[in-house]
């Protein structure tokens, strides 16, 4: 018993009988999926191949659906965001990405040499992938740029500022900083103040806290 053409919108886990012969898949008998487009099951490759001329045109259909779920499906998003440029999420090897000393985003590698490509192709002036702004070319440049990040609630800027204090051996600002970062949700602000206070940096160690 053959079934009919099919116009098959039914996933596989519902078809519980072949679908050339009919075979139900009750006790021993085990039916597999087909593995292009998971909508239907066989109890053999016989059946599999004497079926496909029926099922050909809902497979390769099917097939072509999963296909573009599988390419266009986004990505976990990660405790450190997405990419403002291409929204991606960023990912936890700091060496594929950057801060931008302008805006302080943090943009994926990825984005940043898209837009090198872009200014070398039309001879066009180097700026940020994000702001467009010039890159600041003094420190004191830099400066003025993370306080005016700071005073506007950024979190990377403020994480950037305390990794800083810490370097220069200014603990409690490091401290300040890092804990308005992760208060205001810096994944890596969090940690770096955790390890504070577990060896007792700036504060007194306190184990709780360091693994809050």
């Amino acid at each position: 018993m053959s079934s009919k053409t099919e116009d098959v919108d039914v996933e596989a886990d519902e078809i519980m009988y072949c679908a050339s012969c009919g075979t139900a898949g009750v006790d021993n008998i085990k039916l597999k999926k087909c593995n292009a487009c998971n909508l239907v099951r066989y109890c053999g490759v016989k059946c599999q191949r004497e079926h496909w001329r029926q099922h050909k045109g809902a497979c390769k259909k099917r097939a072509a659906e999963l296909r573009e779920e599988l390419l266009f499906r986004q990505p976990e998003h990660g405790d450190l965001g997405d990419c403002p440029i291409c929204l991606l999420p960023l990912s936890h090897d700091f060496d594929k990405s950057s801060i931008q000393s302008c805006c302080y985003k943090l943009i994926c590698n990825g984005c940043a040499y898209a837009s090198l490509l872009h200014e070398d192709e039309g001879s066009l002036e180097d700026l940020c992938p994000f702001c467009r702004q010039p890159y600041p070319e003094s420190e004191e440049e830099i400066e003025k740029n993370v306080m005016r990040r700071i005073e506007a609630n950024d979190p990377i800027a403020m994480r950037q500022m305390g990794v800083k204090c810490y370097t220069l051996g200014d603990f409690r600002g490091s401290i300040e900083y890092l804990t308005n970062a992760t208060k205001l949700g810096d994944a890596e602000a969090h940690c770096q103040l955790a390890n504070s206070y577990m060896i007792g940096q700036g504060v007194a160690v306190d184990m709780k806290k360091a693994f809050y």
